[in-house]
């Protein structure tokens, strides 16, 4: 049977315009598969002022917290009265926001009463998801209204992870079975689920969340234990593209990728895709479709098993945030990689990606990779904590730390082009290279430059790759 996990982004159900389009896609859908999966995220924000209520629960601010849910119930509220469902879906609805919400007030009060200067990243988990749970009430009920047998369902009952909470990875086999039981009986009866993005669950059943942008994860798990047709991945741009269009309004959108680029580009920055979401879909070769959810009859960009084309031209640049950390010594870079890993890891539940490391006879230079799933203040922070605790270890004393940007260029077969390669670089003439790294997977190469490059770096590279189209 042909099945379709499609995944909806919070700027596509945050308002009613919005969720009359994703409406009018599932309808249309619904009719040309057989079997249909919809995963929902929170609506803009929601899952931020989540966290935020949740420091404030741990630094014992009840009013603060207070304020916060407050805040969300109302919005969700309103956004249920504009919709157009009948009086008994709107009640049952309303109570669902109350309910969720004043269950997350007893979690916080119980944060609050225990206060601390950090949330543990386990109870942080067991609160931030209520947004997603939240959203995919709203969807079900208006699909219901529009005559389409839908369910709510919370993925804390289907996918089961790890206990590295913040940043959890699932358990495909232990996953598949659950999903097995629970999700494949409503899909043969031929019920639409919408199903919470983002959270999972150990198998002792504590809550646990997948990263920042983890409902594509989400997607990508669930058309695994599924076996679907194809994946499609709802946003606000045209597809994958050639650029980040906040940055560069030349971007163009990209036809089709090869998983190996794509999870590059996710890696490497591009906000578009969740990085850890592609493997799966690359070992099982389930295609990838990225969409316009304002422009359905756009194709996107597809993700495939693409062959790779030697002549082809390069695909996109991209650029992400990470720390430089250098010293006038060589040596051993253990102890400085395990200290960047530790407050990494403490801050943002992400570990560090050595990006790059060379040595001299009397210098070291490293870099490390910020994820974006970390969060927007994990570069500052991460830097603030280094600086702090360097000089009172005394294998990490001498080390310092700037922010750089780690600019890099995708193409398939890319290490086969020494010539392409060495054009990109001619493209970047005034601006100083800190170091270079050519990818394993053979589609990147990665430029580190100072941070406040990075702007004019995209410009010129990107400029190349539209004249060399």
């Amino acid at each position: 049977m042909n099945t379709l996990v499609m995944k909806f982004g919070g700027s596509s159900v945050g308002n009613t315009t919005a969720l009359t389009q994703v409406l009018s896609i599932v309808l249309h859908e619904y009719e040309h598969w057989n079997r249909l999966i919809l995963v929902v995220s929170a609506l803009d924000g929601v899952t931020d002022a989540l966290i935020e209520a949740a420091h404030l629960a741990q630094l014992g601010n009840h009013r603060g917290y207070r304020r916060i849910i407050a805040n969300l119930r109302t919005r969700h509220l309103a956004l249920v009265e504009e919709l157009l469902l009948s009086a008994t879906e709107r009640t049952a609805l309303q109570a669902d926001v109350d309910r969720l919400l004043f269950d997350i007030l007893d979690l916080y009060h119980t944060m609050a009463n225990a206060a601390s200067e950090t949330p543990p990243p386990d109870a942080l988990d067991a609160t931030i998801g209520v947004g997603e749970r939240l959203a995919t009430r709203i969807v079900a009920a208006l699909l219901r209204q529009q005559g389409v047998r839908s369910v709510a369902m919370d993925t804390t009952d289907l996918i089961i992870t790890d206990d590295v909470f913040g940043n959890a990875t699932p358990n495909l086999p232990l996953t598949s079975a659950r999903i097995a039981k629970m999700l494949i009986p409503t899909l043969e009866r031929r019920i639409v689920p919408v199903l919470t993005g983002f959270i999972g669950a150990t198998p002792s059943g504590k809550p646990t969340t997948l990263g920042r942008g983890g409902s594509d994860y989400t997607a990508s798990v669930l058309a695994v234990c599924t076996q679907a047709t194809e994946v499609w991945i709802w946003t606000s741009v045209d597809g994958m593209m050639s650029a980040d269009p906040q940055e560069l309004d030349q971007a163009q959108v990209i036809a089709e990728m090869s998983y190996d680029e794509v999870a590059e580009l996710a890696y490497f920055g591009a906000r578009v895709l969740h990085a850890r979401m592609i493997a799966p879909l690359r070992e099982h070769q389930i295609p990838l479709r990225v969409k316009n959810v304002y422009k359905p009859q756009q194709p996107g960009t597809l993700v495939h098993a693409l062959r790779p084309d030697p002549a082809g031209r390069l695909k996109a640049v991209t650029a992400i945030a990470g720390l430089g950390l250098s010293a006038a010594r060589n040596g051993p870079i253990a102890p400085i990689s395990n200290l960047v890993d530790q407050i990494l890891f403490s801050a943002t539940q992400n570990h560090a990606d050595v990006m790059f490391a060379s040595q001299s006879a009397n210098h070291s230079f490293l870099c490390f990779l910020i994820p974006t799933s970390a969060g927007p203040d994990a570069v500052h922070n991460a830097r603030a904590l280094l600086e702090e605790r360097l000089p009172h270890h005394p294998d990490t004393a001498g080390w310092t730390v700037m922010p750089v940007s780690i600019v890099t260029v995708i193409r398939d077969q890319l290490d086969e082009s020494p010539t392409l390669t060495a054009r990109v670089l001619q493209t970047l003439s005034g601006i100083r290279i800190l170091g270079l790294a050519q990818g394993p997977s053979h589609c990147s190469l990665s430029i580190i430059i100072d941070s406040a490059q990075t702007e004019r770096a995209l410009h010129l590279i990107h400029e190349f790759i539209l004249n060399s189209s």
